[in-house]
């Protein structure tokens, strides 16, 4: 439990939180915490949209399918990351997307309705959770403007080029978190031009890659 109360803690929205008052705040928010194998589903799309999740342990997938079956990975997210709270806050009565375990993982549920509303109790740490939200928000919605800025270019390689450029901030030499089918889908391209494109690039010498270990070099 104490651990899961330190992983928790890291989360931006529990900024500003003591730590005598975090286990009655989990409290107050009616969280619980469940275990997902990999492979299992957290949330599937058209669910009802009335819990925020915290990953504690392990990472998950967000997936967004069409009308076809085709499945394109939005997010991977991994401890402390959050999902769900956009979704909540937009008033979405059901999720848009699927959320599934990447890996075996530990999420903290917290009901959406106590999370934005202050309790009988007045708890004071209400009106902080709240400001704190909006910062997720913000925050969220700069990782979506990335997104959308990769999937603008025109051809896979500027895709793979805007990626990197995101991915590898002041490193030149990162790992991201996707293998390459995943990659793909991440960024709507077909999974052999995309590996032709990767091939073309380390030959001309843009990049150096092993796995999902790329480094830059332009």
């Amino acid at each position: 439990m104490k651990k899961n109360l330190e992983r928790a803690r890291a989360n931006p929205l529990f900024e500003g939180i003591a730590l005598n008052d975090f286990e009655g705040l989990l409290h107050c928010l009616s969280a619980k915490t469940t275990l997902y194998k990999k492979g299992g589903v957290i949330r599937s799309s058209g669910d009802t949209v009335h819990f925020v999740g915290l990953v504690l342990s392990g990472s998950v997938k967000i997936i967004k399918e069409d009308a076809d079956g085709n499945a394109a990975i939005l997010a991977e997210l991994h401890a402390p990351d959050m999902f769900g709270e956009v979704f909540a806050c937009a008033g979405l009565t059901e999720s848009p997307v699927t959320v599934q375990a990447a890996d075996d993982a530990e999420i903290l549920s917290i009901r959406f309705d106590r999370l934005i509303t202050p309790c009988s109790s007045a708890c004071h740490f209400h009106a902080r959770l709240i400001k704190n939200m909006v910062g997720l928000l913000a925050r969220k919605l700069l990782l979506l403007n990335q997104k959308i800025e990769i999937l603008s270019k025109r051809t896979t390689k500027e895709k793979l080029l805007c990626f990197f450029d995101f991915q590898r901030s002041a490193a030149k030499k990162f790992a991201i978190p996707f293998n390459r089918e995943e990659l793909a889908n991440y960024l709507c391209v077909d999974r052999s031009a995309m590996s032709s494109a990767l091939c073309k690039m380390r030959d001309e010498g843009l990049i150096r890659f092993n796995k999902n270990t790329f480094e830059v070099l332009y």
